[in-house]
């Protein structure tokens, strides 16, 4: 993600100055949330992509979902160069790259909350509910989508620029450096509008339409369905607060510092904040390793063309042909809020 930490890069920030543990082990930890990351959403990807022509509705988002996350996680090599090494891919690339990670950060948030509302539609609104629903106007929703967020994410390209850190490393940094107080008056409205549309709001249309769907779901007779179903939607909620919601506090302390509504820190508590803002960031974007398994790969159609797609680069034909029959009965993940496991909802 575009940075918000304590020196606003473009990408997590570099940790020259923050000594320790937490300092050492950020490559690492970025280094796995890369790898499983790539691995989950590009086999989503992939499954997705096999059967284009007949995606249903929540697959369109998943599929766009996929593609943010994957964006965003490639911008994670270059944040870890930068924290050992200082920024060495030039200006067009701190450019290009801040732009990358702030649109797909945005994006990936509210495709969170679209899914969210799209089973609020499919469950709580179900018969009003089905011309909305068309592949084609989710597309649409979806283009739109990706635009508003490329408007906001543009000024990142107009501030970010290379220059010397100013910390007794030297190393180049790529940073909100231009343009003087402007870049500053653009990192503190970055800050804001990451705090709103990268939680607050997403997290609030999630909380209010999977609460209505547990409500609905509750009052059904299909108890055994509504149980997965909303399990799910509690699992969901929960996992987004508990990645996102530690980082945007400890951001929010800090912006609270650099405004001076806090009183001035000593070097040892803003080192703490420092090595808090690594910590939680490494948490958020463990997220994006998540969303395959929340929404995908726990869901029995996927992880059966998953294996048909496997099976065909003969990779495990066996454990294809050991899938018992009666595992097709069970909750679909990715359609447990959508569909529970029939069509009633949709």
């Amino acid at each position: 993600m575009v940075s918000m930490g304590h020196e606003d890069r473009p990408l997590p920030p570099p940790s020259q100055a923050v000594p320790g543990v937490v300092t050492r082990s950020q490559p690492l930890v970025y280094g796995v949330v890369f790898l499983l990351g790539l691995t989950g959403n590009g086999l989503l990807m992939t499954v997705l992509l096999k059967r284009r022509s007949n995606l249903r509705i929540t697959e369109i988002y998943l599929l766009h979902l996929a593609l943010a996350d994957l964006l965003l996680l490639l911008t994670l090599p270059f944040a870890v160069t930068q924290s050992v090494a200082g920024w060495l891919f030039g200006e067009f690339l701190c450019k290009l790259l801040g732009l990358i990670d702030r649109l797909n950060l945005v994006c990936g948030s509210l495709l969170l909350a679209c899914i969210g509302f799209d089973r609020y539609l499919a469950i709580v609104h179900a018969v009003p509910s089905l011309k909305n629903r068309r592949p084609r106007t989710v597309h649409l929703i979806c283009a739109l989508l990706w635009l508003l967020c490329l408007l906001v994410s543009m000024p990142n390209m107009v501030f970010l620029s290379v220059e010397v850190d100013k910390d007794e490393t030297a190393k180049l940094s790529c940073s909100y450096n231009n343009h003087g107080i402007h870049a500053n008056n653009w990192m503190l409205t970055n800050r804001f509008l990451t705090h709103l549309l990268c939680f607050f709001l997403p997290f609030v249309i999630m909380g209010y339409c999977y609460t209505a769907i547990i409500i609905t779901l509750c009052q059904s007779q299909r108890s055994l369905e509504k149980q997965g179903a909303i399990r799910l939607a509690l699992l969901v909620t929960l996992v987004f607060c508990l990645c996102w919601l530690p980082y945007n506090i400890t951001v929010l302390m800090d912006t609270l510092v650099v405004l001076g509504a806090m009183p001035e820190q000593s070097c040892h508590a803003r080192s703490t904040l420092q090595q808090a803002l690594i910590v939680t960031e490494s948490i958020g974007f463990s997220h994006c390793c998540l969303n395959p398994i929340l929404y995908a790969f726990i869901g029995v159609r996927f992880r059966r063309d998953l294996l048909q797609l496997l099976a065909k680069r003969k990779c495990i034909r066996k454990c294809l042909s050991g899938q018992r029959a009666e595992s097709l009965g069970r909750v679909s993940v990715s359609e447990a809020v959508t569909t529970t496991t029939s069509s009633h909802y949709i």
